[in-house]
């Protein structure tokens, strides 16, 4: 069996044949993209097709491209390419992955019904302040032995989400919400690997391939699991005093059916997956970033001093809060450059063209695969001076005040971007400061720092590989 990769500009046609011989194989859509996608960029522009099997996938590199794409042509390149393997499990419905107007009501009632239960607000914080002792008790509890920060640190995370959504936290031991975040977690691992990805281009291998089947059963038990999470708040729900994202839909349902609306989009699908969209996204986008940024201090030990420094002369040893931000400037920039050079996820995830359009002088179809290359937004080097190495600096001006820049594309733009983004910014904010303030980072007795490995683990998104920090208390 052998796939081809066409890849062609303008002015020039490559072709890369693999076979299952070839060193390229298996070749994950992640990895040909994360690896080579610079390359090619350099080589044939801005602009350039990739031919995964029959699928023809336009890509856009650059700063400048992909904000004209996803920012001022919005619309045009705003529609969700919905791959097969998604359409399998989500059937149009929910939020990730979906389009037209279901899509639209289920995007818009999401924002405004999080930002109503704290997103961006003072009750995100509070929730993200009531989490923050029990993380860091969960890192006391190693007595600043090596352990694994993965766990711990999507749970926490994950709890924000879940008392946004759901109205109330987990124990880090109840086997429900660890089942779900650690599903979770495998489910975004699986999507990107080499065996999903053969699916997408070639569905009628789905009854060969391991882990769909994985994946499948993943599926089911989420959907089992949010439907017994959302009876339980069915039967306690008083529409006067809604507890989360879940009661106010429950509500919504409610009221339309009693009007005789039948027909709306507020139906059982579009709960289950919406809910399923958030849990997931809240837990792993968020949680892989702040493991870089503990890895990232750990590898840089003379950074996290200024950070820990800047801390402790501004806050002290009070509990840091939202409005501390615009006075720790190089914890800020710190922040920002740890997602700017984790990059988790590269691609972002594939638009289409919702009409034909024309784009720098390419004509391209409606219907037409699109991949706003992240990661060349990210690592551009006509926006960043030093765009492959950790170096804060991208974000401070001469006098070491923090600068915004454009070029900051961690959580996409347009119709698509992330809608967690406010509470995305909070959670990081809040949860680096604490732990930086409580703890020193640093490698396993006998592991160097050059010892720390940098390289992404590939999936969908990009995860630093297996890993332990030593967390030493600070006070």
């Amino acid at each position: 069996m052998f796939e081809y990769f066409v890849i062609h500009s303008q002015k020039q046609l490559h072709q890369i044949k693999t076979t299952s011989s070839c060193k390229y194989m298996p070749l994950s859509m992640v990895y040909f993209m994360y690896t080579l996608s610079v390359q090619l960029s350099k080589k044939y522009g801005p602009i350039f097709t990739v031919h995964f099997g029959p699928k023809k996938v336009v890509v856009l590199a650059g700063y400048k491209t992909v904000k004209q794409a996803l920012v001022n042509q919005a619309e045009d390149f705003g529609d969700r390419d919905i791959t097969p393997v998604f359409y399998d499990f989500n059937q149009g419905h929910g939020i990730l992955f979906a389009n037209g107007d279901s899509w639209k009501e289920m995007r818009r009632f999401a924002l405004t019904n999080l930002r109503d239960f704290g997103m961006g607000k003072k009750g995100s914080e509070e929730k993200i302040l009531e989490e923050i002792p029990y993380l860091i008790e969960v890192l006391e509890k190693h007595e600043g032995k090596a352990f694994d920060t993965a766990q711990p640190v999507l749970y926490a995370v994950s709890n924000i989400i879940s008392a946004i959504v759901y109205g109330s936290r987990f124990e880090y031991t109840d086997p429900l919400f660890t089942g779900m975040v650690d599903r979770a977690k495998e489910s975004i691992h699986l999507t990107g690997s080499a065996s999903i990805q053969m699916y997408n281009m070639f569905p009628w291998l789905g009854p060969w391939i391991n882990n769909l089947t994985r994946l499948k059963k993943n599926i089911a038990d989420m959907k089992m699991e949010v439907t017994e999470l959302v009876r339980g708040l069915k039967e306690t729900l008083n529409p006067h005093m809604c507890r989360g994202f879940v009661d106010s839909f429950l509500v919504r349902k409610q009221t339309l059916e009693e009007s005789g609306n039948m027909d709306s989009f507020y139906h059982d699908d579009n709960l289950v997956f919406s809910v399923g969209n958030l849990f997931a996204a809240g837990t792993d986008t968020t949680g892989t970033t702040l493991r870089w940024g503990l890895l990232l201090m750990a590898k840089y030990p003379h950074i996290q001093d200024q950070v820990q420094e800047e801390i402790s002369r501004v806050i002290g040893s009070r509990q840091p809060l939202v409005e501390d931000r615009k006075n720790l400037p190089y914890t800020d920039a710190v922040i920002h450059e740890t997602q700017r050079l984790a990059n988790i996820v590269p691609m972002s995830i594939p638009h289409t063209t919702s009409r034909d359009v024309t784009f720098q002088g390419y004509f391209i179809k409606k219907g037409t695969s699109v991949i706003p290359l992240l990661t060349s937004v990210l690592q551009d080097d006509s926006e960043w001076e030093s765009p492959n190495t950790f170096n804060p600096s991208h974000f401070l001006d001469e006098q070491g005040g923090f600068v915004k820049r454009d070029a900051f594309m961690a959580f996409s733009a347009g119709r698509r971007v992330c809608l967690g983004e406010g509470l995305a910014r909070m959670e990081l904010f809040l949860f680096f400061t604490s732990l930086l303030q409580c703890f020193h980072f640093s490698p396993p007795p006998g592991v160097t720092e050059d010892d720390l490995d940098l390289t992404p683990l590939l999936g969908f998104t990009l995860n630093p590989s297996p890993h332990q920090l030593s967390a030493v208390s600070r006070v």
